[in-house]
């Protein structure tokens, strides 16, 4: 087996297609490197800018009632350092959340409830994204080009020359040379790979402008472990091909069929076919069913405040307004958002059919972008939400001389909050909440090997030599 393997190196080595790809490799990760050094820092103090000014404004107030009012103002999403490995369609998501409040009319106000703005009209950013340079790129569209280009010609080479026949009279079973060759193949593609993606992390380390830490160097370990896997998929893919024709030439056009088909094609086409299967509601119903829940609370509480004169009651009735209606409106608006998330779930669900489309959702889950990333970062808001309001309930019932009427201003309490005691916003990253997202996308793509590996070993020993 190892003799097998050291052969095909060997043969790789000193082909012209071993060198076209260190070279290609190479440029595209080193210009990866440098773009992503003149980009991040640009973005990070354009976050840092953002996140500074929203908090300078939240501990600006020492008002129990503004701090209830207003909100936590906008929270916004920290950018990956490993963006350079999978760009994601970060510019197709929501960058903050907002604390939105408006008035009811006269001195009664609305409380705050967040809202997720769209940093574009379309969300549904599902296919992959061949237009940026970063790992995902290289890996999903190059490498496996690569791994095909070595492996077109790994067994009808060999029967167009005779020397399957030599190889295969010897007491060697079929299973050693497939192995062997895969092996061969498996260590020639990963030579330039690795070579690239170490000069791409050297550029990117030594600058001043990233600092990654131990965690960020985990993630790379997982992204390489994919793209490892990934790869492995398309050398398997190659031998079957291989395996199956007699001729070099024939193995080729065939696998660059399905290499355009399953790469290019397929994932494109089915993202657009997916983001029509069952649409959300359109903006125009959202703000529909808000302004029916509005009428709806409106029928219920205001002529309760026409019928009393009592301040007290009116007092009461005004603060279960203003917290019914947040509550509702609220609820709404993160109905409206789960759909949204939903639809576009589902139809990346409908995109793993194809490879690509597996490892792009991979390196973006691992990477800290696109919709999973997104998706942990409005969990971390509805979780920081939820951690303000109980920091307000809670500074209004330590106030004894207080009325308690969270709601209304004369009915709060008048007790100046300290900026320390405010909860602060952190959206954090968790790595075990990115395995269990990654975790079908890991099972298929695991799958799709053993298939074809077993497809692969049942067309060599169909072999006739």
């Amino acid at each position: 087996m190892w003799h097998i393997a050291k052969r095909e190196l060997y043969d790789n080595l000193n082909s012209l297609r071993f060198a076209l790809a260190t070279v290609l490799l190479l440029a595209l990760m080193l210009t990866n490197a440098v773009v992503h050094l003149r980009e991040h820092p640009v973005r990070m103090q354009k976050y840092r800018d953002a996140a500074t000014e929203s908090l300078n404004t939240l501990t600006s107030r020492t008002d129990l009632y503004d701090l209830a009012q207003k909100g936590p103002e906008k929270l916004y999403k920290k950018p990956s350092l490993l963006h350079f490995c999978a760009d994601g369609g970060d510019s197709l998501l929501p960058a903050f959340t907002h604390a939105a409040s408006h008035f009811r009319g006269g001195e009664l106000k609305s409380f705050w409830r967040m809202t997720y703005p769209s940093a574009t009209p379309n969300l549904k950013n599902i296919d992959p994204d061949a237009t940026k340079i970063d790992w995902a790129f290289v890996i999903g569209y190059v490498l496996s080009l690569i791994a095909l280009l070595f492996t077109f010609d790994a067994i009808s080479g060999e029967r167009e020359h005779g020397t399957l026949r030599l190889m295969l009279a010897n007491p060697i079973p079929r299973h050693t040379v497939l192995i062997g060759k895969f092996l061969g193949a498996f260590i020639s593609v990963n030579i330039p790979f690795v070579i690239a993606v170490l000069m791409n992390l050297l550029v990117i380390s030594t600058s001043s402008a990233v600092h990654l830490d131990a965690s960020e160097w985990g993630r790379l370990g997982i992204i390489i472990g994919i793209a490892m896997l990934y790869l492995s998929l398309f050398l398997v893919l190659g031998l079957l091909v291989s395996a199956r024709v007699r001729q070099s030439a024939v193995s080729l056009v065939v696998l660059l069929l399905i290499w355009v088909s399953f790469v290019v094609f397929m994932p494109n086409t089915l993202a657009s076919i997916a983001s029509r299967f069952s649409p959300a509601r359109s903006y125009d119903a959202f703000q529909e069913d808000r302004r029916q829940t509005r009428r709806a609370i409106l029928e219920v509480y205001y002529p309760q405040l026409d019928e009393t004169d009592d301040p007290s009651k009116r007092m009461v009735i005004s603060g279960e307004y203003v917290t019914e209606d947040a509550t509702q409106d609220g609820r709404v608006r993160e109905a409206f958002l789960s759909e949204r998330i939903s639809q576009v779930s589902q139809a990346r669900t409908i995109t793993r059919i194809s490879p690509v489309a597996i490892a792009q959702h991979l390196l973006e889950v691992f990477a800290g972008t696109g919709l999973a990333r997104h998706l942990q970062f409005v969990e971390n808001v509805q979780l920081y939400a939820r951690e303000y309001h109980e920091f307000i309930a809670d500074t209004e019932r330590s106030d004894p001389e207080s009325p308690h009427i969270i709601g209304v201003r004369d009915g709060m309490s008048k007790k100046k909050v300290s900026p320390e005691s405010i909860p602060i916003f952190e959206d954090t990253l968790s790595l075990s909440k990115d395995f269990n997202a990654a975790a079908m996308d890991l099972l298929l793509l695991t799958l799709f090997v053993i298939v074809l590996l077993a497809g692969a070993y049942l067309a060599f020993v169909r072999v006739e030599v």
